[in-house]
């Protein structure tokens, strides 16, 4: 199995940016598409972003695309999710997320098999 730790978020205010990290332990995250998630309160938990096993192909959810953006380094077993730009509506609690299949559908939630417990990221208007 693998842990997942997040960290990094905080409340800044519009505009600002934030780095999310995600530290993965007990497997190389090398096996693992890895991928982005987040949920407002009263709201579904939806996708944010995913990366390949090797950073080759990302994927970002519409309304994040051109600010956000997530990398990985496998050697620190670690992924990343820099935000820019950020907007109210980024609100939410920030989770990251391991698949382990062959077969991944990236933008759905029970496609991963591994979650973190979470960062929230607040942004003030």
């Amino acid at each position: 199995q693998v842990q997942l730790v997040e960290s990094g978020g905080g409340l800044v205010q519009a505009g600002a940016s934030l780095r999310l990290s995600c530290a993965a332990s007990g497997r190389l995250i090398s096996r693992y598409r890895m991928g982005w998630f987040r949920q407002a309160p009263g709201k579904e938990r939806e996708f944010v972003a995913a990366i390949s096993w090797s950073a080759g192909s990302t994927y970002g959810a519409d309304s994040v695309k051109g600010r956000f953006t997530i990398s990985r380094d496998n050697a620190r077993n670690t992924v990343y999710l820099q935000m820019n730009s950020l907007k109210p509506e980024d609100t939410a609690v920030y989770y990251c997320a391991a698949c382990s299949g062959i077969y991944c559908n990236l933008g759905r939630a029970n496609e991963y098999d591994y979650w973190g417990q979470g960062t929230q990221v607040t942004v003030s208007s």
